[in-house]
């Protein structure tokens, strides 16, 4: 029977990956976002023509973070959340056997 610091460990580890799976996708979003907006600002504003391939370079990484960072954040809260009614629905769950067992231990007196 695995411990309570066994869990705790796994539900870590799963966290982990799904918050690294979202800095991922949001990295690539955002990424794909910013080159979208850098275009469309180069196409349409001398200004943006004329910034130095590093400022355009930061503003794309600066995009790709936010958005990882962003979507990490929410990927990891709504792991959170689904533990947590997981682990809720697994109290119930053992209330009401219990509430059962009692029940069906007083019928059989």
């Amino acid at each position: 029977m695995p411990s309570i610091n066994d869990t705790k460990h796994q539900e870590a580890t799963d966290a982990s990956w799904e918050a690294s799976r979202g800095a991922v996708y949001g990295a690539v979003k955002w990424g794909i976002a910013s080159a979208i907006l850098g275009g469309i600002g180069y196409a349409v504003s001398p200004i943006y023509r004329g910034l130095t391939i590093q400022f355009k370079v930061y503003l794309q990484m600066s995009g790709m973070v936010l958005g990882s960072m962003m979507e990490a954040d929410s990927r990891l809260r709504a792991f959170e959340d689904r533990i947590r009614v997981q682990k809720r629905l697994a109290r119930e769950q053992a209330y009401w056997q219990r509430i059962k067992k009692e029940l069906g231990d007083d019928d059989d007196d």
